[in-house]
């Protein structure tokens, strides 16, 4: 079977940058900026993408694009009868994972986007924005509805194919996504008291850093929102041909989802400051505290319908490259068609999620890791474990295992100045910090 490839560089950088701008950014930068005190977390955010994420970025898509395979068949390819192709294995039950509990969530993002386009979310419910929401995800049959449209979306499009569903579709969404973030920026800072939101996210408060784990947020949130470690970025990059230069497209990416990140700042902040909203009011920041601020400020209805495409465009664009990386494997490892494995491993995906979601209502009383519930437990083990664990394989193969010639000549770094400042931060930098985040998530450290 010929192996697709992407039709322009253009278009690969358009769907990673797609795959790691999604709720991460928009959703997740918001809450841990807000409880990490803003300014001091942006500045190590961009040094953590500059020190971490970016040298990985370029780890993992090289590796791809060497072994022309999906995560499992590239460890298996490159490192032949050795057990290092186990650890693809993880990136797959951890895009399994993640795509089951992300799923529900953007489906929540797209019964919000409905209620804007109808009218229903214009009005104050009787029981306040936070009790219509925690009605509405413990009903039984309302959110799966909600997670069944959503996968079939991100079903529809990888099934398609590289070129014509993932590439077309991110060639489409990202830049519509981009005007419609940058759109809410400018209406954000227009807002009375919009200049408290900016200094909170722009003007750091040093102080914030005697809290050791502010550093941990700051790297952690920036090795998440790069996507790095689950292989969507490995099986993207093996879609790439030897003649497109690797280093040169993962700065591009890194940037522009580090730009997403801060813009989604500059919309959330000024807002939540202008109607004296708490910055750190954590993961309800999106389905509870901006729908108030949208009822209250002129336009609401029009910024919460706006808000909300864009959020459901970053989740799509975002899933459709967690589904890849189980296809991709299914495709190689069981000689399956592309329109058969997104089938089965969409349906699957379908029906974990309808666990996560009964895990918010009929279900909520079943814990599983702690006394986490099913979507927490989901989250803990594949964001805490099993993405270290991948990130910090990928560093260690391509540091250790690898020849210094052979990491250089992979990242199209032979000739490049700055190859020994990224192969010292690969083979000994980046996985101490991997290391660090690792053991502080199990809260060793």
């Amino acid at each position: 079977m010929q192996r697709e490839n992407w039709a322009s560089r253009l278009g690969f950088m358009l769907a990673a940058m797609g795959s790691a701008v999604g709720l991460g950014n928009i959703w997740r930068f918001s809450y841990v900026a807000g409880e990490n005190g803003g300014g001091a977390f942006l500045i190590l955010y961009i040094l953590s993408v500059l020190v971490i994420g970016i040298p990985l970025l370029l780890v993992e898509v090289s590796i791809g694009r060497k072994a022309q395979r999906d995560i499992v068949g590239s460890y298996k390819k490159l490192a032949p009868k050795q057990p290092w192709f186990m650890v693809g294995y993880v990136g797959v039950a951890s895009a399994f994972l993640i795509l089951s509990f992300y799923s529900v969530v953007a489906g929540w993002a797209l019964y919000y986007w409905w209620g804007y386009v109808t009218g229903v979310m214009t009005v104050m419910p009787e029981n306040g924005f936070g009790g219509s929401f925690d009605a509405f995800i413990s009903q039984d049959y309302a959110p799966l509805f909600w997670h069944a449209l959503f996968m079939g979306i991100t079903m529809l499009i990888v099934l398609v194919g590289v070129k014509k569903g993932i590439e077309l579709a991110n060639k489409i969404l990202m830049p519509i996504l981009a005007l419609m973030m940058v759109a809410l920026a400018i209406y954000s800072i227009t807002l009375p008291g919009a200049a408290d939101g900016l200094a909170f996210l722009f003007k750091p408060d040093w102080s914030v850093l005697d809290d050791p784990s502010v550093y941990i947020a700051a790297l952690g949130q920036a090795f998440f929102s790069l996507s790095l470690g689950v292989g969507t970025m490995m099986t993207y990059g093996s879609y790439l041909t030897k003649q497109h230069q690797l280093p040169g497209a993962t700065v591009g990416i890194g940037v522009m989802d580090t730009l997403f990140a801060i813009i989604s700042g500059i919309v959330i902040f000024p807002a939540v400051f202008a109607f004296d909203i708490d910055p750190s009011s954590g993961p309800p920041l999106v389905f509870i505290t901006l729908p108030e601020i949208f009822y209250q400020m002129n336009f609401g209805d029009i910024v919460g319908l706006v808000f909300f495409t864009a959020l459901s465009l970053a989740a799509i664009s975002s899933s459709i490259s967690l589904l890849e990386v189980p296809v991709a494997y299914l495709m190689r490892a069981a000689k399956m068609s592309r329109k058969l494995a997104s089938l089965i491993v969409g349906i699957v995906i379908f029906a974990s999620g309808v666990t996560v979601s009964l895990g918010m209502g009929k279900w909520s009383d079943l814990t599983l890791i702690g006394d986490r519930n099913i979507l927490d437990s989901m989250d803990f083990l594949s964001s805490n474990i099993f993405l270290p664990i991948g990130g910090l394989t990928m560093a260690v193969f391509v540091g250790w295992y690898f020849t210094k010639q052979e990491a250089l000549e992979a990242s199209d770094l032979t000739n490049n100045q700055i190859s020994q400042i990224w192969y010292v931060l690969v083979k000994f930098i980046a996985p101490i910090l991997i290391i660090i985040i690792f053991l502080n998530s199990l809260g060793i450290v």
